[in-house]
């Protein structure tokens, strides 16, 4: 299994390079990361999570157990819309575990993509899968959960994820809920 890549590894802040869509072995690499991505309890995990420098995201916001897995893969991902109405939500990551924190995104996003069929699509994306997909593509330009909230916000994480490491809290786990101040 591919190991998730913890941050503050450099490879995380990294612009990943985009995929040649033809490539065969993508296949292989996004079987691999769902992999990860369901054994860790994650919800989406990009190329960079796992080491590889490439603009691939798998994402499945939807799965409830073992034969509900329906992994939807993108290649070379782009945010072509995103909706000027914010949410603020917690989210969790794969490369920062043991921490949930505050982040503030727009509350819908459409991504132009190519999947693994070698075809342009498109996703309209609300609620988690619109979080999910935003997430994962600031993986894609070098922004960790920490780069994405507020620095107050930030500051706190960053405490409370060394705790949390200290801890030995592994991949998919979110003990520490990091709350905004009042």
């Amino acid at each position: 299994m591919l190991k998730i890549v913890l941050s503050p590894d450099p490879g995380l802040a990294q612009v990943c390079e985009p995929c040649d869509p033809k490539d065969k072995t993508l296949s292989k690499l996004s079987k691999q990361m769902a992999h990860a991505m369901y054994t860790n309890d994650g919800c989406g995990i990009a190329a960079p999570q796992v080491g590889v420098n490439k603009r691939l995201i798998v994402i499945d916001v939807d799965y409830t157990g073992k034969n509900d897995r329906d992994p939807l893969v993108l290649i070379n991902p782009e945010i072509v819309e995103l909706s000027d109405d914010m949410e603020t939500a917690h989210e969790g990551c794969l490369s920062c575990p043991g921490v949930s924190v505050p982040v503030t995104r727009p509350a819908f996003a459409r991504v132009q993509y190519t999947g693994l069929d070698g075809e342009l699509w498109e996703i309209d994306g609300d609620g988690l899968l619109g979080r999910c997909l935003q997430h994962e593509i600031d993986h894609l330009n070098g922004r960790t959960l920490f780069e994405s909230c507020s620095p107050e916000v930030r500051i706190r994480a960053l405490a409370a994820y060394e705790e949390a490491k200290a801890a030995g809290a592994r991949p998919g786990e979110t003990a520490i809920v990091v709350e905004e101040e009042e």
